[in-house]
């Protein structure tokens, strides 16, 4: 039992099950490997195995990947644009959060100055891993407050740098706060001019080479070298492995491999993360927890209430207050880089033991919560706000013989295009977060909202429409939506974009009032135009 591959075996046949259980609840998969990391530590009493450090480090590995991933999409030119939000709300929303964590550490538990410190540093740090996870699955990465939050992240992420430092700093009295930093600057100094000089041309080089070897595991063990390389040098330099990795997104994020690279390690990503969260529950002494619960749960609740208040001021100063709201409840909780500041802490002995352990069950209980939190956002940001971008909660319009578009991609935006050049009024409701901003920029009412659920069809008054024009590829979207319109208002006059005499039979069962042919109407203006050249 004491093997890493027994460990590794029965991890995995656990969070397979787990993860189908809870998928049927719509409950988020890191739940399942952190129960998973539970019942390994405690059931079959693996906790404090020597072994788990093993886990614990390709669990970290699995943060290094996530890094990765978000310097690919961190362009210098996007960094440009979006210096003012990571460097100034960045700088900001940690510095106020510690400051306010240390005083009442300080001050109302009455730790000692050292402690209180570090536990501020480590609270004012949200989750990269559930947070930036949840943001790319859902595209809400691109919208306002989803740039916003990973402009954030990405400080909080380069903050664990001098956090780090410090806290060897405080562990070793006979280092002076000059050389500390000094030997910082000229650390990362070689670092970034490695990176962006030599470093850059070996990338450009690997990438190139495999490339031209037309195989695809060639392509992806250059990826992994280029990874674990780059990770490994920052790390030796006395960094993150996470900051070598980030670099080196960000490298190729300027080369046009940068799609390929992303899409070919999604999943390596993912698994390793999953061994990250696994990691986490290992850490639970589950009856200690239980004992401790509403202390550990009271904690969290001011720590988050603390960051939402404190978060939602400062994106409130150039934000709407949805925006600021959805921002607040995305980074209010504790990120999974405080495990390394604390297991840092007590193996350099800055903090007890006893009073780590109770720190790392907070954030573990903070882990737990906030996929539940940010896979809800949009209702628990309903609660404050009237959530424009909710997909079951529309503010009712007050049009009438109005024009409903669903869909907004390219179909979409030439029907609307045309629409508005014959001044006909119409809205446009689509499930594509960056169609719906599309479509807002260019100066139309436009909704982000699924046709199917009732509460949409009474905000978009279906009853007293025109017409509702339906522009999408899928039959089975067609089918769900015209049955759904025409269950709520048999009389809606539906005009459904087909691809294949076959999708019409498929509906031939529905009252739907017009079919366009795609294929058909294009032959049409083919043979029209062939004619017009005669």
């Amino acid at each position: 039992m004491d093997s890493i591959l027994v460990i590794i075996a029965i991890s995995l046949a656990i969070a397979s099950v787990l993860n189908i259980i809870l998928t049927k609840f719509s409950i988020s998969h890191i739940i399942g490997y952190i129960i998973t990391g539970i019942i390994i530590s405690n059931i079959f009493n693996f906790n404090g195995s020597t072994q788990l450090s093993s886990l614990e480090l390709i669990g970290e590995f699995g943060i290094v990947f996530l890094m990765f991933t978000i310097g690919l999409e961190m362009s210098f030119d996007k960094l440009k644009k979006m210096k003012h939000i990571i460097f100034f709300n960045g700088f900001i929303q940690v510095v106020a959060s510690a400051l306010v964590i240390f005083l009442i550490s300080l001050y109302g538990f009455k730790l000692d100055s050292t402690s209180a410190l570090i536990i501020a540093l480590a609270f004012s740090l949200s989750s990269t891993a559930i947070v930036l996870t949840y943001l790319k699955k859902s595209k809400d990465i691109n919208t306002p407050y989803g740039e916003k939050s990973v402009a954030i992240l990405i400080f909080q992420d380069l903050a664990v740098i001098p956090i780090l430092l410090l806290i060897s700093f405080l562990a070793n009295e006979q280092l002076s706060v000059g050389e500390v930093l000094s030997k910082t600057f000229v650390y990362a100094t070689l670092v970034i001019v490695f990176m962006f000089s030599l470093g850059k041309k070996l990338i450009e080089w690997l990438l190139q080479f495999s490339t031209k070897a037309k195989m695809d595991e060639i392509f992806l063990g250059s990826v992994l070298t280029i990874v674990l390389c780059t990770s490994l040098l920052a790390h030796q330099m006395g960094f993150t492995y996470s900051l070598g990795a980030f670099i080196a997104g960000m490298i190729i994020a300027e080369t046009h491999f940068h799609v390929k690279v992303e899409s070919d390690i999604a999943s390596y990503k993912d698994l390793l993360l999953g061994a990250f969260f696994f990691s986490i529950g290992t850490k639970i002494d589950i009856v200690y927890f239980l004992s401790d619960l509403y202390l550990v749960f009271g904690i969290l609740l001011l720590v988050m209430l603390i960051k939402a208040l404190i978060i939602y001021i400062l994106i409130r100063n150039k934000s709407n207050k949805s925006d600021s709201i959805k921002s607040a409840l995305a980074l209010c909780q504790i990120g999974e880089f405080s495990f390394a500041i604390f297991s840092l802490a007590i193996n350099e002995h800055v903090i007890s033991e006893q009073l780590g352990a109770f720190l790392i069950l907070v954030t573990v209980l903070s882990m737990i919560i906030t996929p539940f939190m940010v896979n809800n956002i949009y209702k628990l940001a309903g609660v404050f706000v009237t959530e424009f971008f909710e997909a079951d909660k529309i503010t009712p319009i007050n049009n009438n013989d109005h024009t409903i578009i669903c869909g907004f991609a390219i179909l979409g935006r030439i029907v609307a295009k045309k629409l508005d050049e014959h001044d006909v009024n119409f809205i446009i409701i689509s499930d594509n977060l960056p169609h719906v901003l599309l479509a807002r920029k260019r100066g139309y009412m436009a909704y982000f909202g699924h046709l199917d659920k009732t509460p949409v069809l009474e905000s978009l008054k279906i009853e007293q429409s025109a017409a509702v024009i339906l522009t999408m590829n899928t039959i089975k979207t067609k089918r769900i939506i015209c049955e759904s319109v025409l269950s709520y208002a048999p009389e809606t006059n539906l005009v459904v974009k087909i691809n294949t005499l076959e999708e019409k039979q498929n509906l031939a069962d529905l009252p739907i009032k017009s079919f366009v042919h795609a294929e058909y109407e294009t032959a049409n203006l083919l043979v029209k135009q062939c004619l017009q050249c005669q």
